[in-house]
């Protein structure tokens, strides 16, 4: 029996525990820090808060102590914002072990070091132990993995036992993992990708239409890639599942809490006024597109999207004017990204 601890029990860390308990094989602690998660998975089988409808199996055990959910694990999933995940490590780092594999599934940067998720973790814990780390990434709204719909994934890692671990581990008909090296690829496209997420919402928000909206796509999936490639990564990640697949999602998905974000931008609400009506999920993207600009300018590269979502949501600029900014900038070679 493969004994899990997932990090996190909002949407998408109830969603991977509802994959992993549908095997029978796993024995699943989901930590929760709301005692109302916690009741209403312990009594109903159901995370009313993050994730209604949506029943959880048996085998998944909510628990609010974080040493209980890690005790005897041998893979340990973190599902948990971007902005905890550092504080959230440094609580749990005497409850780890050499033999345990760690897979991050947050798709952010750490806003005030400009890291990805599992170079916080290793810088974290790293030191003390060998780590071993991997990054979950694909086009995965929670509710629709958590019904079973099929979805198909990535799980990147330099460590190739590791990413073949998890691949068997999470496997099922319903729920494809496929492998790949480039950490840094998979890691940077599923952050940024949110921000262009927010792009294609304010689009919406304005009434613009689909041409407006494929045009932003390909143009971010531009973006992306260039960043990539500059900080490491590899082009063709962009092209993949973490990618182009996860962009597309996000960018046209109505389940989507960044292009969610954006609509209501666009539509002309202020930023605090939106988040204040999220009941406590997040938009990674929010806290992402500030740190991916200053990420950006200090490897040298153009993020003119990012830049013009960056000014509406810290800067207080119109998003109309942002789409005109974008639309009116000196004429550019498509091929040359």
């Amino acid at each position: 029996m493969s004994r899990v601890a997932v990090i996190g029990a909002g949407a998408w860390g109830t969603g991977l525990g509802i994959v992993l308990g549908r095997k029978r094989t796993h024995q699943i602690r989901l930590w929760a820090r709301e005692p109302e998660v916690r009741a209403s998975i312990s009594s109903r089988r159901v995370n009313e808060l993050f994730l209604p409808g949506q029943e959880i199996p048996e085998s998944v055990n909510a628990t609010g102590d974080i040493r209980e959910a890690m005790e005897g694990a041998e893979i340990v999933v973190s599902a948990i914002p971007s902005q905890f995940c550092r504080s959230t490590f440094e609580h749990l780092r005497r409850s780890l072990t050499n033999s345990m594999l760690f897979v991050s599934a947050t798709k952010g940067l750490e806003e005030q070091t400009l890291l990805r998720m599992t170079e916080v973790i290793t810088q974290v814990v790293g030191s003390n132990q060998r780590l071993r780390v991997g990054a979950l990434s694909g086009p995965s709204f929670a509710k629709e993995v958590a019904r079973g719909d099929p979805t198909a994934i990535t799980i990147a890692s330099q460590d190739a036992a590791l990413a073949e671990t998890v691949q068997r581990e999470f496997s099922d008909p319903r729920f494809r993992v496929y492998t790949n090296s480039d950490v840094i690829g998979v890691e940077l496209s599923g952050a940024l990708k949110n921000i262009i997420a927010i792009a294609a919402g304010v689009c919406h928000g304005l009434g613009l239409g689909h041409n407006s909206v494929a045009g932003l796509i390909t143009r971010g999936l531009a973006e992306i890639t260039r960043l990539v490639v500059a900080c490491g990564g590899r082009a063709e990640t962009t092209a993949g599942l973490a990618g182009l697949g996860d962009l597309v999602l996000t960018c046209t998905g109505d389940l989507s809490r960044n292009r969610s974000v954006g609509v209501e931008l666009g539509r002309g609400r202020r930023l605090p006024e939106i988040i204040a009506s999220m009941r406590g999920t997040v938009a990674e993207g929010v806290f992402t597109t500030h740190a991916a600009l200053e990420l950006a300018r200090s490897r040298g590269v153009e993020m003119p999207i990012t830049e013009q979502m960056d000014a509406v949501l810290h800067h207080d600029k119109s998003p109309r004017e942002a789409i005109h900014e974008l639309m009116t900038r000196s004429s550019k070679s498509e091929t040359g990204l």
